[in-house]
């Protein structure tokens, strides 16, 4: 497996429905697993999950890991760490794929888990023989109730 340490990225999500946008710029570590197909390893900085109704706020330091896996036929997204709350994706173009999404008990170990649906519109990748950009268009549903169009972007600086 060839590995490229510390490139820099810069990672986007926004939704086409709702006022969401979000950017992040961090180094990741890049693995090739086979000629068209990476790994793309990232640390999530700490958050700040203070309540909007009081004065203090906290910030989370347990690293969160968020993996993407992809190809230009199929991309697996997954967060995961030590806090309460991790998800994975599981992308391809014009199928519905599953989103889980786990859920920790603050005062127990127990963890709730539950599913929604997402339809890939348009998953592509470019860039040789590393890639430079992946970009996710896709719909997320719950049953048969559509919950909003939203775009992935990941740009992987050479």
């Amino acid at each position: 497996m060839i590995t490229q340490y510390r490139r820099s990225v810069c990672v986007s999500f926004s939704s086409d429905d709702w006022l969401i946008c979000s950017e992040l710029e961090t180094t990741a570590t890049l693995y090739q697993k086979e000629p068209d197909r990476f790994h793309l390893l990232l640390t999530e900085p700490p958050v700040d999950a203070g309540s909007p109704t009081t004065c203090q706020s906290a910030v989370i330091t347990t690293p969160r890991l968020l993996w993407v896996d992809f190809s230009p036929y199929r991309a697996t997204v997954t967060m995961q760490g030590s806090s309460r709350f991790s998800y994975r994706h599981r992308f391809e173009p014009g199928v519905f794929g599953l989103s889980r999404y786990c859920l920790q008990d603050e005062q127990s170990a127990l963890t709730q888990e539950f599913l929604l649906r997402n339809f890939t519109r348009n998953l592509h990748m470019k860039g040789h023989p590393y890639p430079q950009f992946l970009l996710l268009e896709y719909d997320l549903w719950t049953d048969r109730m559509p919950l909003g169009r939203y775009l992935l972007q990941v740009e992987v600086q050479p």
